[in-house]
């Protein structure tokens, strides 16, 4: 790009060696932006003051050329007795101060702040209002969502006043910040889409879906890494169906209608139901979890003997490496429309078969069809209202299939279309934004 390169502030409180998926967001664009003329400059937490366990080999893969700025939080062990754990609570005060001491001291054109945590938005129209820089909201889940409405931290995940009130928060939350955003960014065009909706107001504000990519340099450090994965192995003899991530609360369903098709399967298929193995791991999304809400789902349909589930959080290399070693992997999404994974394209990187379910309005449905067909990629995609029975059936099918054939042929997937979602790609998506947000600011 021509001209001297432009200096973008980059707010996230979840960057390496914090564990969090949000994490990825800034690490995988960051090393990028300098190559579309925008230098950046991290803004995060300490390690210290992170909740969950630290990931060192994580944090390794972030370039020294990354500019990173740490600030301090409240300590969450005083914050949690009150209640309070939410890192973008507790390092707001800190964010603050920082942002202040770097935009007093330094030339910056640009700001750009991630969520979730969700709190931290609060400080782009201040900022703004203070320096009159360009800010960019991205969000990379609904702030409204389920949330406080459906689903909450009540009995059996029914909505409590908690949730109830964190919920109120983020609906005056995106009222105020949203409409004074000059862009914003989303994962996916209904999650910025039906926030607009929400708020009942116009808006100028630019929009860009920018999806959570992958990059190829992560499955290298994972070529390059004697390690090899602990939770099976994958020349016994058995076909390793893996899947990795969060359970939701709105994914129960799918989840369901899958462990009810492999009870389908051990009458129908006996043969192909003894050498599997499913492995559900990190379904709780915390890094200490000792429930195991799957493998209770797969007892109640009699399952459980081909079911481990392994519900602590694993380390970002290690959770690659049980991709890379998957006989097939399985990806399912939830109720929600807007629900698009984050663990999409790493499973597309992987290169191993991939068996997908998502909400038809997903917009994981339109890359995966794009991104390939079967044997090497088979998707199923329902409606809201789907009917159980109907969604078991075709898991079953498609399992039959994928198991009596666990093929992976790179003629069946679309190297243009994997390129497109590179970090690298996603990252000049994201300088385009900064290039406009700036240039109308310098033109007005």
């Amino acid at each position: 790009m021509i001209g001297r390169k432009r200096r973008v502030l980059l707010v996230s409180p979840h960057f390496p060696p914090d564990t969090n998926a949000a994490s990825h967001r800034i690490r995988l664009l960051a090393p990028h932006l300098a190559a579309f003329g925008w230098e950046p400059t991290v803004l995060t937490v300490a390690p210290a003051d992170y909740e969950g366990r630290i990931d060192p080999a994580l944090a390794a893969l972030v370039p020294d050329t990354v500019r990173v700025v740490r600030c301090r939080a409240w300590n969450h062990r005083w914050t949690r007795q009150i209640g309070l754990g939410d890192l973008g609570l507790r390092s707001f005060t800190g964010l603050y101060r920082s942002c202040l001491s770097l935009l007093e001291r330094e030339p910056f054109d640009a700001l750009f702040i991630t969520t979730y945590p969700l709190y931290p938005a609060a400080l782009g129209p201040i900022l703004k209002r203070r320096f009159a820089i360009p800010f960019v909201i991205d969000l990379q889940d609904p702030w409204v969502g389920a949330w406080g409405d459906t689903v909450g931290g009540g009995t059996n995940g029914a909505p409590d006043l908690k949730s109830r009130f964190t919920r109120l928060i983020a609906e005056r939350l995106e009222k105020w910040v949203l409409p004074s955003a000059d862009a914003i960014t989303a994962v996916s065009p209904a999650t910025y889409d039906d926030a607009i909706g929400r708020i009942g107001a116009a808006t100028t504000s630019m929009r860009s879906a920018i999806p959570i990519g992958g990059d190829d340099n992560d499955f290298a450090a994972v070529r390059r890494s004697t390690a090899r994965t602990t939770l099976f192995d994958p020349s016994d003899g058995n076909r390793h169906l893996c899947y990795v991530g969060t359970l939701l609360p709105l994914g129960v369903a799918p989840m369901s209608a899958l462990l009810t098709a492999f009870a389908r399967l051990r009458v129908s298929r006996p043969d192909l139901y003894r050498q599997t193995r499913l492995h559900f791991v990190g379904t709780s999304n915390r890094t200490i979890a000792d429930e195991r809400p799957v493998r209770q789902m797969a007892e109640r349909v009699g399952v459980d003997d081909i079911v481990m589930e392994h519900p602590a959080r694993i380390d970002y290399l290690d959770s690659l490496r049980v991709l890379s070693s998957a006989t097939a992997i399985l990806l399912l999404g939830s109720t929600e429309p807007h629900y698009t994974a984050s663990k999409l394209f790493p499973a597309l990187l992987a290169r191993r078969p991939i068996l997908a379910a998502f909400h038809e309005r997903s917009t994981a449905v339109d890359l995966l069809r794009s991104a390939g067909r079967p044997p090497s990629i088979r998707l199923i995609a329902y409606e809201s209202d789907f009917q159980p029975e109907s969604l078991a059936t075709a898991f079953h099918a498609e399992l039959v299939a994928l198991l009596e054939s666990p093929e992976y042929n790179v003629k069946d997937t679309s190297p243009q279309r994997f390129a497109e979602f590179s970090a690298k790609a996603l990252a000049g998506r994201l300088a385009a934004v900064f290039d406009a947000v700036h240039a109308n600011r310098c033109a007005a």
